[in-house]
């Protein structure tokens, strides 16, 4: 597994992380056994990055990962977010919420800092004021938060973190079927030195390659409850397509696929042959898929003619379904 150093901090993370939001069970049941079996063959393989928020599974997500650092005793730089549990969001943002979630999360993950906190998708409102930074600062510098990024929905949302002194990291959905971010917010990010953390680097898994028009998802999953933003963001989840055009595009997209890698792998090796780009959560439900994972960090860069097919690709097939003004 090769690394990269998360922006200026010379913390060096793998380039394929492991998304945690599936141990809260918010996707479905999961135990705790195949949570840790999932984590130990993340290690195995080589990934260092674990990321997930206070709110994935009211905070079981995090305790799981605390547990599992316990017992291992491994080096692993863990990312959590704040900023989407219902005592905050919308409107009820203050420096005293903030500081009971950094403590909150502090015991869960069983650790006495916290490596990276993110803010979790916060209103652009937030952003704007940006009071929210200077309570991040205060907590860095009192030792109980090491750095500070924030995970954005928009473009906008993207740039407006990027003014602040301090973040080291944005994190952003970029993929084969979400590649409007290449254009203006990666390069903005590279010049300022801030990593990018991609998210659903797979289009909520859609870019694996094996769902189908009849695939079913659990009532919990937000491929079921979000499928058409009725949550949160409709870019959030399939990248903005329906399920049904997601599935046609990614059968068109088969063609594309060198015959020596799967799609997965290959929409991974795509987004690392980005330079601005730091490291991969890349979320799964069994120990295999992590290490299947992994091995995109391995591959040689995808071939110049290929790069530029799936650009055009992008621009005349996908784009002009993407909905909520993402692509």
């Amino acid at each position: 597994m090769k690394q990269r150093s998360l922006a200026k901090t010379g913390v060096a993370v793998s380039e394929i992380g492991l998304g945690c939001w599936q141990f809260g069970g918010d996707f479905g049941p999961m135990d705790e056994a195949t949570a840790f079996e999932i984590m130990q063959a993340a290690v195995d393989s080589g990934i260092n990055f674990f990321d997930t928020a206070d709110v994935y599974g009211a905070g079981r997500s995090e305790a799981l990962i605390g547990e599992f650092l316990r017992q291992s005793k491994q080096p692993i730089f863990v990312a959590t977010k704040f900023g989407r549990n219902a005592k905050v969001y919308p409107d009820k943002y203050s420096e005293a919420a903030l500081r009971r979630a950094v403590d909150a999360a502090l015991e869960r993950l069983s650790q006495d800092a916290i490596d990276l906190l993110q803010l979790h998708c916060v209103p652009i409102g937030l952003l704007r004021e940006a009071k929210v930074f200077d309570w991040l600062r205060r907590i860095q510098d009192e030792g109980l938060i090491r750095y500070f990024g924030a995970s954005v929905e928009t473009e906008e949302e993207g740039m407006l973190c990027l003014q602040q002194e301090g973040l080291v990291s944005l994190q952003v959905i970029v993929n084969i079927f979400r590649q409007r971010p290449l254009e203006q917010l990666l390069p903005a990010a590279k010049a300022r030195g801030v990593g990018i953390i991609v998210r659903l680097p797979l289009a909520s898994g859609l870019l694996s390659g094996r769902y189908t028009r009849d695939t079913h998802f659990a009532p919990t999953d937000h491929r079921t409850y979000n499928r058409d933003g009725q949550v949160f963001s409709v870019g959030e989840t399939f990248a903005g397509l329906t399920l049904e055009k997601g599935v046609a595009l990614t059968d068109e997209l088969k063609r594309y696929v060198p015959a020596d890698m799967s799609m997965a792998q290959m929409a991974q090796r795509w987004l690392l042959d980005h330079d601005a780009v730091t490291t991969l959560i890349t979320g799964v439900s069994r120990p295999e898929q992590a290490r299947e994972n992994t091995v995109a960090s391995a591959l040689a860069p995808l071939p110049a003619d290929l790069r530029s097919r799936l650009a055009k690709f992008y621009r005349e097939e996908v784009k002009p379904h993407i909905r909520g003004g993402f692509g």
